[in-house]
């Protein structure tokens, strides 16, 4: 590595080099507001007759393999903003000197900064080699054909800036003040220093990049060339197109990549980790799994897409219920939904099942936000959630699994939403919220869609907030006291109007026959559902405003419903805070949740040293004052046995389960993070002595299991609460299941990669082979393609039989037994012709 402080219009002027920025590079991002303060420094350098003004740094590799025999390239690592704008900025000067008859200051301009004069080949000419859409930008306002494009482009709009700032007073002004840039020029030998140690090393003193940044950098940068560009094009560039708020034109791929981690990690990394994250998984690149799971990446951006644009839906049911999420902002939901869509796009749940997710991710959140419950509870909610999804029956064990969420992350009952949204004030509330009631509740059931949002259509007090003497004297002075302070912004006495102006504050009587000029103005004119009882009634008092709230309330029922499913308690213990939690005699852990760590541990005292050692790292001095509630030294010899937390820190082991309860809950008492420590206890046998589905089918994995000879394939796989078990098949994308469920025993190849293409491809020609795969079982096998479905499965199964009758498990023992070792041979050589 060298590095060299260099006047910017000599390293720009050097002959025959080519400044390429490489498809890992973010795009050119700088606005006119940083040009801006660009051509400020530059136009003050010169002003205040200044010797030089420093610019920061451009790192490059120079001698690489991109060298051709006409140019020497420079590959640029970080800088390019910079180099981009500069070079941005010589165009609108050539274009100016151009369009003013200032021909030689021109051509100085256009062969000196921009092109290369005396090279042959066209590839090489321009100085800047950009890769994408920035590249056609650049040679558009070079050739003053920038109009011809009607996509958004910043090198456009940048330009524009400059070249309307450039006039003949400051011309030379500029162009003297770009020859007194200095910068520092860090040049890298290939093969000798570690580009990408040293851009990590450039982001870590400041320099804005997002998170997308570095993982695309990560992702790319050492790959060869022509292998970076396919990857660009194959894998990050659609991932870069579909996490991308087409409204807003903004980037939200660290974003994504945040959601797709809380997914496979059951954890929610800081939004400023996600690239240390990210790359703390995927340490070996060259691993086929690597591989998969950047396709996996990707696939599953697709259906980001569609949270985030939901305009791309192409079905219209579930557009509508991905617009009404998106609104509302659910986007705690993503990761949990990035898994169910794809269950949808795997055949695993039909669209209807999806809607119905769809809808009832909104009742629970909709309800919570009636009732008034913490927001920040549903990351923990829907991080874990689809883990407890049972796939035979989906929308019912997910429902379930809401329903036995206690305390602040519980799903509000009927009658908690009767009594809060009867006194709830939904009109000084968010616009977002206070539009998808009322535009729910009108358009529930109807033909014909009411445009809610219409400028023409506003809210409007039945009962108005500034009354005039008519109100007080048709109203008791209780109903009057009761109406404008209690219930003048609730549901009840809110509904829609085209008219709100012209209703005002009249009596009710006004309001409702109001016809000036033939306008028809009036709740008795009007065709909106919320002022058809409003059309009945002759006077608004209490009574009616009673009335009117049980309508609109059994109609709320009727949207945000409340799950009809039971509940049994021995099938699956609820997750819980911590200061909820039954004590923990006798019980053992599923699982605890501490900061939106998700660790699957058995051990109370597991949890207790977790919790302890974290305290400690986040404020060690805090933890060791708390010496009434936790007893803490270095001395090992203070304890009956002793154990170190950190750093030569020791605390006693020999307490029971209830005492390191109570310790945990006032330590996160004193640290202010009650609403930390989540936990669920196993459930069936372990605490209950009944034995639920999840705890059978555990039980029936561990008894089947060492029964398997002549095959390999579950001797490392542990027995799960699940119906199925999967084992690889050789190859990424393809697995051995086992299947049990309460009508049937299966046994299948499925081929679930994360590219349908791919899936279809390896079908048909394990397809053109089935003759000879069947002998090699010794009977027919089930081929399903699922055209319509990512997923393509092959199968055989033994109907008749039910894994809650225990009487049954011989026969499903004996199925899988003489079935599972000639299934994997018959397949076994198919597959590694498929590598």
């Amino acid at each position: 590595m060298k590095a060299n402080e260099l006047q910017i219009i000599n390293f720009l002027q050097t002959p025959r080099v080519q400044f390429v920025i490489p498809v890992y590079q973010r795009n050119y991002d700088w606005t006119t507001a940083e040009c801006g303060e660009l051509l400020k420094d530059i136009i003050s350098v010169r002003e205040q007759d200044r010797s030089s003004h420093f610019i920061g740094s451009i790192v490059f590799i120079h001698e690489g393999i991109y060298s051709t025999s006409e140019v020497r390239e420079l590959v640029i690592i970080d800088g390019q903003q910079r180099l981009t704008t500069i070079n941005i900025l010589f165009v609108a000067l050539y274009r100016f000197a151009l369009e003013n008859n200032r021909q030689q200051d021109a051509d100085m301009l256009y062969n000196t900064f921009l092109i290369n004069q005396y090279v042959q080949q066209e590839v090489s000419k321009l100085k800047l080699k950009q890769t994408d859409a920035n590249s056609i930008a650049f040679k558009a306002i070079l050739k003053g054909t920038e109009k011809g494009i009607d996509d958004y482009s910043n090198v456009i709009e940048n330009y524009n800036y400059f070249r309307g700032i450039i006039t003949e007073a400051n011309f030379h002004t500029i162009l003297e003040g770009l020859h007194r840039l200095i910068f520092v020029e860090i040049s890298l030998e290939r093969g000798k220093d570690d580009p990408q140690r040293i851009f990590e090393s450039l982001n870590s003193t400041g320099l804005d990049l997002s998170q997308s940044d570095l993982i695309r950098n990560f992702i790319l940068m050492d790959l060869p060339p022509q292998k970076q560009n396919q990857v660009y094009e194959s894998i990050w560039s659609p991932i870069e197109q579909n996490a991308r708020d087409v409204t807003k034109r903004t980037s939200l791929v660290s974003d994504y990549i945040r959601d797709y981690l809380t997914l496979k990690n059951k954890k929610i990394p800081n939004k400023n980790k996600v690239y240390t994250e990210f790359k703390s998984l995927y340490q070996d690149k060259k691993d086929e799994d690597y591989q998969q799971e950047l396709e996996n990446i990707k696939s599953l951006s697709y259906h980001y897409k569609k949270f985030v644009n939901p305009s791309s839906e192409q079905d219209s049911r579930i557009r509508k219920e991905l617009e009404y999420i998106h609104r509302l902002e659910i986007n705690v939901a993503y990761p949990f939904l990035l898994q169910v869509f794809e269950d949808e796009e795997n055949g695993i749940i039909s669209k209807e099942e999806l809607i119905k997710v769809l809808k009832l991710v909104q009742s629970f959140v909709w309800r919570r936000f009636i009732v008034g419950l913490p927001t920040n509870a549903l990351n923990k909610i829907f991080m874990t959630l689809y883990s407890e999804i049972d796939s035979e029956e989906y929308c019912d064990s997910m429902a379930a699994a809401l329903l036995k969420k206690g305390g602040s992350m519980k799903f509000p009952t009927n009658e908690e939403i009767r009594v809060a949204l009867k006194d709830k004030d939904l009109y000084n509330t968010q616009a977002k919220n206070r539009n998808y009631l009322f535009e729910l509740l009108e358009n529930f059931n109807n033909k014909e869609h009411v445009d809610t949002s219409s400028e023409l259509i506003t809210v409007e007090h039945i009962f108005p907030r500034t009354p005039s003497k008519e109100w007080e004297e048709q109203l008791t002075p209780e109903e009057f006291f009761e109406f404008k302070e209690k219930y003048v912004n609730t549901i009840g006495n809110l509904t829609l109007s085209g008219n709100n102006g012209s209703l005002s504050n009249r009596s009710f009587q006004e309001k409702k026959a109001m016809n000036e000029n033939g306008l028809e103005q009036g709740y008795a004119y009007s065709r909106l559902w919320l002022n058809t009882y409003l059309q009945k009634i002759e006077k608004w008092d209490i009574n009616a405003y009673e009335e009117r709230f049980k309508i609109i309330y059994e109609r709320f029922l009727k949207i945000w419903e409340f799950p009809e499913v039971v509940v049994f308690d021995e099938n699956d213990a609820e997750e819980q805070n911590i200061f909820d939690a039954d004590p923990p005699t006798y019980k053992k852990l599923e699982y605890f949740i501490f900061e939106d760590t998700k660790i699957e541990e058995d051990a109370v005292v597991q949890m207790y040293f977790y919790v302890l050692k974290q305290l400690f790292q986040k404020n060690s001095e805090l933890l060791v004052e708390g010496q009434e509630v936790l007893k803490i030294t270095r001395k090992v010899e203070d304890f009956r046995d002793g154990r170190e937390i950190a750093n030569g820190w020791f605390v006693e082991s020999n307490i029971d389960s209830n005492t390191k309860f109570s310790v945990l809950k006032k330590l996160l008492t004193i640290f202010e993070m009650e609403e930390e420590l989540y936990i669920k206890y196993q459930s069936g046998a372990v605490n209950s002595g009944e034995p639920g589905r999840y705890s059978i089918r555990r039980k029936y994995w561990q008894q089947l299991i060492p029964l398997l000879v002549g095959t390999n394939l579950f001797t490392n796989i542990k027995p799960t609460k699940d119906h199925w078990l999967s084992a690889g098949a050789g190859k990424s994308g393809i697995s051995f299941t086992m299947i049990i469920t309460k009508s049937c025993v299966r046994i299948e190849l499925g081929i679930l990669s994360s590219s349908k293409e791919t899936n279809k491809r390896d079908f048909k020609r394990l397809y053109q082979n089935k003759p000879e795969i069947e002998e090699a079982f010794g009977s027919p096998l089930e081929w399903q393609e699922l055209p319509d479905n990512k997923m393509s499965r092959i199968k055989t199964e033994m109907q008749g039989i039910n894994l809650f009758n225990e009487e049954d498990w011989v026969q499903m023992n004996q199925f899988f037994i003489e079935n599972l070792p000639k299934f994997e041979r018959a397949f076994k050589e198919q597959i590694l012709r498929l590598k």
